[in-house]
Order: C-alpha cells, then sequence, then structure tokens
C-alpha cells in the first residue's frame, strides 16, 4: 500500500531545500517589514515601507555628507574613570568594550572635508559608543572642533545621537553642557555658521547645549528629540502627553526646529544652505 501523505525531504520540485546565510536581512523595527540589507544600505538605512530611518554609525554619516577624502583630528582623546565608577560593571570595563566595538576612542569623530565646493568642519556622534553620551572627551572634542572652525572660518556642522550626559563622570560631564555652549557663543559672535542636524535619538544634555544652538536646526524624519524622557514627563506632570510628542513633526510644529529632511536628501540640503550662506566668501 502505498503512503500518500509521508511527508518527504525534497522541496515541491524533487530539489532540496535551500539555506538563505543569515545576516542577509534586517527586521524594520517600526513596521516589522523583512529588508534585504543591501538594499537597505543603497537607500541610505531607511525603510522602503514606512520610510523609518535606522540608527547608523557615525562613518556611514561621513560618508554621506562627505565629498571623498577627509582628515580625522584629535582622534587620540580618550576617556579615563575619574569618579572610579562602579554599578552593575565598572566604567573601565564600558569604554574597553565601546572601544572594541566601533573602533572609535569615544562617542563622536571630529574630522574636516568637504561639502561641495565648501570646506568644513564636520563632528558626528555615534550611538553605539555608550547611547551616544556626553561626557568629557565629548564635550573636548566639540570644543576643539568650534575652535577650529573658528580659526579656519569653516561651517560647523554637528550631527548628534545621543542618550544625554555620560552619568559615569557625574559633574565632569555636566561641565561640557557649559564649556560647548559658552565655546558656541563666541563662535556665532565672531559670524560662523553652525548647522546641528538631529538624529534618533538626541536627548538629555546634548540637547540641553550644542545640539540645539545651531543658526540651523535640521531634523530627521520621526526622531526622538528631548531633554527628559516622555514617561518621566508624564508621569511628572500627571497628564497624558499628545501624539507625537518629542518627534521631529512635533518639535517642528512648536518652533524648536527649522526644517525636517531624510536622509537621502540631506547632502543637497547642506550644499543649498552652505552656497546660500558662504555666497560672499
Amino acid at each position: 500500500m502505498v503512503d500518500w501523505f509521508r511527508r518527504t525531504k525534497k522541496g515541491l520540485l524533487g530539489t532540496e531545500k535551500k539555506v538563505i546565510p543569515d545576516g542577509l536581512w534586517t527586521k524594520c523595527p517600526n513596521c516589522s517589514e523583512y529588508l534585504y540589507k543591501r538594499e537597505l544600505e543603497r537607500n541610505f538605512w531607511v525603510c522602503r515601507q514606512c520610510r523609518y530611518h535606522f540608527r547608523i554609525p557615525c562613518d556611514d554619516y561621513i560618508k554621506i555628507l562627505l565629498d571623498g577624502d577627509y582628515e580625522e583630528f584629535n582622534s587620540n582623546i580618550r576617556s579615563n574613570d575619574p569618579l572610579k565608577f562602579k554599578a552593575l560593571k565598572r566604567y573601565s570595563d564600558q569604554l574597553k568594550s565601546a572601544i572594541s566595538k566601533t573602533g572609535s576612542n569615544d562617542a563622536i569623530k571630529t574630522v574636516i572635508g568637504n561639502i561641495s565646493q565648501h570646506e568644513v568642519i564636520l563632528g558626528v556622534m555615534d550611538f553605539r559608543f555608550i547611547g551616544g553620551s556626553m561626557g568629557s572627551v565629548v564635550g573636548e572634542k566639540v570644543s576643539r572642533a568650534i575652535d577650529v572652525a573658528r580659526e579656519k572660518k569653516f561651517p560647523l556642522i554637528i550631527v548628534s545621537s545621543s542618550g544625554g550626559a555620560r552619568m559615569m563622570e557625574g559633574i565632569f560631564s555636566l561641565m561640557q553642557m557649559a564649556k560647548t555652549s559658552a565655546k558656541l557663543a563666541r563662535f556665532h559672535e565672531e559670524g560662523g555658521l553652525y548647522i546641528s542636524i538631529l538624529t534618533d535619538p538626541t536627548t538629555g544634555g546634548t540637547t540641553a547645549s550644542f545640539a540645539m544652538l545651531g543658526d540651523i536646526i535640521i531634523a530627521e524624519p520621526g526622531a526622538l528629540i528631548g531633554f527628559a524622557g516622555p514617561r518621566v514627563i508624564k508621569q511628572t506632570i500627571g497628564h497624558d502627553l499628545p501624539e507625537g510628542f518629542q518627534r521631529s513633526e512635533f518639535l517642528l510644529e512648536k518652533g524648536f526646529t527649522d526644517i525636517i529632511c531624510e536622509r537621502s536628501k540631506l547632502k543637497q540640503l547642506l550644499i543649498k544652505t552652505l552656497d546660500f550662506f558662504c555666497l560672499n566668501e
């Protein structure tokens, strides 16, 4: 008797089932669409279905925004552990792990490069490095980038992606808010152009200092931007928050940002902006 219902190991056409290699696909955290990574990369790491902007490393932003070669500066500065901080994990061990993971010494890279015919100073934060937190090194590198922009009279562009001040450094971290703000005030008084680009997330002490002090503030779509988190605010005031609270679109409506720009169009927007403001140079 023939067993017509017996499961066979072969596929419908009599061929072995193909094994799809791991790492070729990823799921959009916003709409759950499965995306082919190579296509996603070609699309600037933006979901084709819902336009969700994935978080990307600082090196990817540098490639997207700059023309070809660039020169990094102050790459050798590294954080130490002045407070000998230890909670669930020693801060010194967290630093070693983050350096190994990202290949960078801290949560921001500062470079000199070109956007079209314009030489610029570009700083890009990396959320992979302890949540893009701002410690003494991030504050120092931002301050030095402002100094280089002042000296060379170049436009300054900073791409922020940060959870805020780095609590493991305590007051050393909080001091960077005042230091970077004072440096930017002097840069502004001397006529310097500072363009701030806000990505998901830009929160805490970074928002309360250099991220929101741009002459022009550009935000990516859907980015979380704020000081305290929405859950903390809701618990504090005891009321439900408006829909879309602390997202780019909400901040644009309330006048906290100047424009929302998709990542694929960001470089062209910067070129137009630099062409306009640097017309007489």
